[in-house]
């Protein structure tokens, strides 16, 4: 069964200066490049026939070209931090692109998203982390800024779970 997403690929030169974030939190699971990823929505494990009515409904999708700026890092896990991530500019047009996301899956009869929608890029995955650790390093890369680049198309990934992490292979390229 496939398990599914929805996300915007940087390009590789904001790839190359998240790449250099990624040190200074001892037993932190870093993402390879071929991970870096935007997520516009996740959608989980679907049954085969349903996997084409996506990939369909997504193509409808229309929003004209914008432009996207990674901004500062933080994380999630208030008490037990599990994920880092680098944040973004606030953006409309990525907002209103992934309400136009969310609205299609709705009509494929998926279920609404229930958490509110946060833009990062997740930078590593934590497993019992030096709190201290994950804060300095918090501090150390607040004022990460990526330069801007172009957002023309987004795609379906399929996600595969393994020991060693996920690893995603696009299976559509939209819009």
């Amino acid at each position: 069964m496939p398990r599914l997403f929805v996300g915007i690929v940087p390009p590789t030169p904001v790839k190359a200066q998240l790449l250099s974030l990624m040190a200074g939190v001892p037993g932190a699971r870093w993402q390879t490049e071929d991970q870096l990823h935007l997520t516009l929505r996740f959608i989980g494990d679907v049954e085969g026939p349903v996997l084409a009515d996506i990939e369909l409904a997504l193509r409808d999708i229309r929003v004209a070209a914008f432009d996207l700026k990674l901004s500062g890092v933080g994380q999630f896990g208030d008490k037990r931090p599990h994920v880092i991530w680098a944040g973004l500019v606030e953006s409309a047009p990525l907002h209103r692109l992934a309400g136009k996301v969310e609205q299609v899956l709705q009509r494929q009869g998926l279920p609404p998203e229930t958490r509110k929608y946060t833009p990062h890029v997740t930078l590593a995955r934590l497993k019992n982390p030096n709190r201290g650790r994950v804060f300095q390093y918090l501090s150390d890369h607040a004022l990460f800024r990526s330069d801007p680049f172009g957002v023309t198309s987004f795609h379906l990934y399929e996600s595969h779970l393994a020991s060693a992490g996920a690893f995603n292979s696009k299976l559509d390229m939209i819009w």
